[in-house]
């Protein structure tokens, strides 16, 4: 077994047992934490795999912005993890038919990547550009092929994420008691006579006098 093997082998087992405390970790804060840890494996098993791009961009992007985030707001929300914990077994069943489903079509999809193959080579840009002795960008060669070739896709991706935000925006906003929410059918089917209201006071009795100050007398012995 030699040095890339046995890295491989070792990100495999710390990658799968970082994912396993994801889900079972009792404390949200803790889960983050694994989870962080995850990111950093794949992206390590990434770099055997010579997509040094990915890897960079897992770890900047992830684990540098993302889940720092998301782990301070877990540690400032202060979650009340009995409540989420009420429904865990009333939901498990269908939650693990779903997982089994997921599992069973990614098994499907990736089945042909389990086999031995060679070594992952170098795109055939990178070897001529290696014999011509010009300087190869892997992460340029990306960025042609991402934005000629699949353009259509990268824009679904980033309408179904912007739908994602705004649906994440206005579901927190409207369950906010310190937020102002404004229902729009209610705007439109409101009436002239809803908006004012005349009441009618009594008319007011005009102030009554105050009496005269009574003058003080100062006796004087004679």
């Amino acid at each position: 077994m030699d040095v890339r093997t046995a890295l491989f082998y070792l990100f495999s087992v710390v990658l799968l047992f970082a994912a396993f405390r994801v889900i079972t970790a009792r404390n949200p804060v803790y889960a983050a934490l694994f989870l962080v840890l995850t990111f950093f494996q794949a992206a390590g098993v990434w770099m055997l795999l010579k997509a040094e791009f990915l890897a960079i961009s897992l770890v900047l992007v992830y684990v540098g912005a993302v889940m720092v985030l998301f782990l301070f707001v877990v540690m400032m929300l202060d979650i009340n993890v009995d409540a989420l914990r009420a429904g865990f077994w009333k939901h498990f069943p269908l939650a693990a038919t779903i997982g089994a489903l997921i599992a069973l079509e990614m098994a499907a999809v990736l089945m042909g990547g389990f086999r031995p193959t060679e070594e992952p080579r170098a795109l055939p840009g990178a070897a001529a550009a290696a014999q011509a002795g010009i300087q190869y960008s892997n992460t340029r060669e990306l960025g042609k092929l991402l934005y000629t070739e699949y353009l259509f896709p990268l824009e679904i991706a980033a309408v179904v994420l912007l739908v994602a935000i705004v649906a994440a925006i206005a579901l927190t906003l409207r369950t906010r008691k310190d937020t102002k929410h404004v229902d729009p059918a209610l705007q439109v089917r409101v009436k002239a006579r809803d908006r004012l209201q005349v009441v009618k006071l009594p008319p007011s009795r005009p102030a009554e006098p105050e009496p005269a100050p009574v003058a003080a007398t100062v006796e004087t012995k004679a």
